[in-house]
């Protein structure tokens, strides 16, 4: 038992970085996030027409199709008011995509919630709570760190951070699309930088509290 609890014990800092970043993007995918973003000032107009009404329409149906368990005709089947599809064939490959990456990030994210619970559990039934809260903290600090790489990669290229995050996620060139496309004129790069800041800010502030909270509760 004591060298499961030093593999649990040396596991949990590792999952504490994922877990607080999963949360942050599970909270970005959401109807709250794009209205948010919609009204930020500065966000770019749609050149080609799409008014904000029509932009949190068809992306909030986006959104829920990433995380229902939908076909993709739910996003194939909508049209314009002349009859056009919203999404274009590469568009709707590109969704289904997404919205493998999507559900398969919630069921591991649900599954290290899941084993911190049960950690947490485990440590107080067996009295080693002290130790369980001291790698909490560790993996708050690790999660400060890492997103503060991931806000230096931000600050010094985003396009960078942003082609290579699709370059490891998705196949070929499978994301790249024209302006005029849906999915670019409801979701510009700026939606990204955005998402991409917020992650970071929403993850080091779970850091902070685990990583001081972790610290106190520790010595109790």
């Amino acid at each position: 038992m004591k060298f499961l609890r030093s593999v649990v014990l040396s596991i949990i800092p590792v999952i504490i970085p994922l877990f607080l970043m999963m949360t942050a993007i599970r909270l970005l995918i959401s109807p709250l996030f794009l209205t948010i973003e919609y009204n930020m000032p500065g966000f770019p107009a749609d050149p080609f027409g799409f008014t904000k009404e029509d932009r949190l329409h068809y992306a909030n149906i986006s959104v829920k199709y990433l995380v229902n368990n939908e076909e993709i005709n739910f996003l194939g089947d909508l049209r314009f008011a002349d009859g056009q599809p919203v999404f274009n064939e590469r568009e709707l490959i590109h969704m289904e995509d997404v919205q493998d990456l999507v559900q398969a990030m919630i069921r591991v994210w649900l599954s290290l919630g899941g084993l911190l619970a049960l950690a947490s559990l485990w440590a107080w039934r067996a009295k080693w709570l002290s130790l369980y809260w001291r790698a909490v903290s560790k993996g708050g600090w690790f999660t400060i760190g890492l997103i503060g790489l991931i806000l230096a990669g931000v600050a010094i290229s985003f396009s960078a951070l942003f082609t290579g995050f699709h370059m490891i996620f998705f196949e070929s060139d499978t994301w790249l699309f024209y302006h005029s496309d849906t999915l670019i004129r409801l979701f510009p790069l700026r939606f990204w930088q955005d998402a991409f800041i917020l992650m970071g800010v929403l993850s080091l502030g779970g850091g902070f509290t685990l990583a001081l909270l972790g610290r106190v509760w520790s010595k109790k």
